[in-house]
């Protein structure tokens, strides 16, 4: 492959950047589109060729190219240079694939706004970075494109600028974002340190020859980790992700469920060399991502918003994730981070499609009975929520189930208990994610008062209200769409239907053995992965039996059922069932919905009380005592020399005479005494 054509795929978004970001304003939309979608679809035809490249027959395993020394001083440099191997194939084909199908799904939802040549030029940003991340050959060059995806996830996220909690939803997620890149930072100041490096080859071949496990390895290892939380949203850092939607439904889809919130998931599996020789910090990993999809799953179950759920099962499944590398599955991570990135994408802008169908409404209490209204996204947002939801045969199912079968099998000492909270959070997901279902496109249409409107928006009497789903509280809250409901167009539709057939078949890849396929995606990954002795490998276990893993599928699959037999008695059957809960256990599901207070208690302990020390510190110990301090300090000094300077200057002549005798006097005597001195000890 031509040097050259690698260069191109992020050297073409940040040219479009730069074309919409600088002219956009003045050109025509049809432009500004063509410009976009152009310089996304390039980069996604070079990626498709580089994998018919190298996968075939005798094609090299990895390739990287340099074009210059980028920091070169005594003892220390680093290259300016990109390397591609199985890893990079697959997470460069997630990033243009998806992106370009996103890209032209927000050139209908976008097609109103404003600040459309600004939204475009924001995304070709974002694809410029996100490549720059996953091609990096270095924790330096990844850093840049980490630091990057942050600036455009700030710039996407706050797109409505005029809109208050949009504006604090960007910098939030941006101030979070730098706590873990804080420790990221540190992180490679130890590489440093320790190799004199930070380029991966020679960082990852100097810990494989050596005998080292654990100290400064852990150390290392776990400021990755504080990194990955931050940007895959884990437990303490995730609290970012759900404020994030409030950007526009193609910044939730690309950023914040199919690229950047993997790209922690992807750093821990690159740096797996580093992570292996350290159990603890696998252990680590295993636990947040274990504590974060159980946590976020339960959160999911009773949001309203319909992106909000979505925002809580992105951070749910990335918990899986992290689950995955954290027993070591690293293959089965990346597995799974692809087949979410084909359903969560499709499930983003499915609502996105019912929220432009309903005029900009995003609350699944005034909705319902949508299957018959937008029956193309009604179909194409089941098979994203069947993948999720974990049935066979849709992608979701392979992927999940892998992990859980290798949580099961893990020898870290935790693997049973492990097992059965991702088992547990399975059930969940399959439950809130229903619920979802059956409350947008299922029951009583609620989406107007006393009447609703027709296809073209003439008002038709409402036949009946008293079938209402009502649940907890604002049972009444209910809206008028003056445009009436109706299907997206065929430019939001097509990425719809391209999506949901790769929720479909997306993890036939990985079919497993016990199920009678080759897991392909596990043995694409072996070269990555089993080569430099990681722990993963990409056929199951010797010793585990091809009965015991269809058995733990079974019980996932019956997980599943059970979580959709729950959300189809609450929401559908019995649809009072769910209030009649809510009220009997008004305590705990008030904490619940409060997400137990921790965005209160984050604003408490990190808000107030830092700024109130701060300005304590600064305004009080600074100000007062430093500052004024000084400042009076100064002024006495100055009037005490000044009065004893008005005394001297009396104006009274035998004054003068006084102190010019005594000034005199002063001289002779320091001449006599002094020089004499001076002249007598030499």
């Amino acid at each position: 492959m031509p040097p050259f054509l690698l260069w191109t795929i992020p050297l073409l978004p940040f040219a479009g950047f730069v074309l919409n970001g600088t002219l956009g304003r003045r050109l025509p939309r049809a432009l500004v589109t063509a410009i976009a979608l152009l310089f996304t679809a390039v980069p996604a035809a070079i990626v498709a060729w580089l994998w018919v490249t190298m996968s075939a027959a005798g094609a090299p395993l990895a390739m990287t190219v340099t074009s210059t020394p980028w920091i070169a001083v005594t003892g220390f440099h680093v290259d300016f240079a990109f390397t591609v191997d199985h890893l990079t194939m697959i997470m460069l084909a997630v990033v243009t694939g998806v992106g370009f199908v996103i890209h032209v799904y927000s050139v209908g939802y976008m097609a109103h706004e404003e600040g459309y040549w600004r939204f475009f030029a924001y995304l070709n940003l974002f694809m410029f970075f996100m490549s720059v991340l996953v091609l990096a050959e270095s924790f330096l060059l990844l850093f840049v494109g980490w630091e990057g995806v942050g600036l455009a996830s700030y710039l996407l996220i706050g797109f409505y600028f005029k809109k208050r909690s949009a504006s604090d939803a960007g910098k939030k997620a941006f101030i979070v974002n730098r706590i873990g890149d804080f420790g990221f930072l540190l992180a490679m100041f130890l590489l440093i340190a320790h190799f004199g490096t930070l380029s991966f080859s020679e960082v990852f071949a100097r810990v494989s020859a050596s005998p080292a496990h654990g100290g400064y390895l852990t150390a290392i290892a776990l400021l990755l980790v504080v990194g990955a939380t931050g940007k895959s949203a884990q437990i303490p850092l995730y609290v970012w992700l759900p404020d994030a939607m409030e950007g526009p439904t193609p910044v939730s889809a690309l950023i914040h469920a199919a690229t950047m919130v993997t790209a922690g998931v992807y750093m821990v599996a690159r740096c797996h060399t580093l992570f292996d020789r350290s159990p603890f910090a696998l252990g680590v990993v295993a636990v947040i991502g274990t504590l974060t999809a159980l946590y976020a799953a339960i959160l999911g179950m009773v949001q309203h918003d319909i992106k909000r759920v979505l925002a809580y099962s992105t951070i749910s499944q990335l918990g899986y994730m992290f689950l995955a590398c954290g027993v070591g599955a690293y293959a089965a991570a990346i597995f799974h981070l692809v087949t979410h990135a084909f359903f969560k994408a499709l499930l983003f802008l499915a609502a996105g499609s019912v929220i432009h169908a309903l005029s900009g409404e995003q609350d699944m209490r005034n909705m319902g009975g949508l299957r018959k209204r937008i029956p193309v996204t009604f179909y194409t947002m089941s098979a994203g929520v069947l993948a999720i939801a974990g049935i066979p045969p849709f992608a979701g199912f392979f992927s999940k189930d892998e992990i859980l079968y290798r949580a099961f099998a893990s020898p870290n000492g935790l693997d049973k208990l492990l097992w059965l909270v991702g088992l547990v959070t399975a059930g969940i997901t399959s439950f809130y994610m229903f619920r979802l279902w059956f409350k947008t496109f299922f029951g009583a249409e609620r989406f107007t008062g006393d009447h609703q409107l027709a296809d073209h928006g003439a008002p038709v009497h409402a036949s009946s209200t008293s079938t209402l789903v009502i649940e907890a509280e604002h049972d009444d809250a209910q809206t008028t769409h003056p445009h009436g409901v109706h299907e997206s167009p065929w430019v939001m539709l097509l990425p719809l239907a391209v999506l949901a057939l790769l929720s479909l078949i997306g993890g036939w890849v990985g079919v497993p053995a016990a199920l009678g396929g080759h897991n392909e995606i596990g043995r694409f990954l072996d070269p990555v992965f089993v080569s430099a002795g990681s722990l993963e490998a990409g056929t199951a276990p010797a010793q585990e039996s091809h009965g015991g893993e269809l058995a733990l599928a079974a019980v996932s699959v019956a997980t599943a059922l059970i979580g959709f037999y729950l959300a189809y008695l609450f929401y559908w059957k019995k649809p009072g069932a769910a209030a009649g809960l809510a009220k009997k256990f008004a305590p705990v599901y008030s904490l619940v919905e409060h997400k137990f207070y921790m965005d209160e208690i984050y604003q408490f302990v990190f808000v107030t009380c830092v700024l109130g020390a701060t300005r304590m510190v600064l305004y009080g110990l600074g100000d007062r005592m430093v500052v004024d301090g000084l400042g009076k300090f100064a002024g006495w000094i100055a009037m005490d020399f000044s009065e004893a300077a008005r005394r001297m200057q009396s104006g009274n002549l035998r004054s003068y005479a006084g102190w010019l005798a005594f000034g005199a006097a002063l001289v002779m005597a320091i001449m006599i005494f002094g020089l004499g001195h001076v002249a007598f000890a030499r």
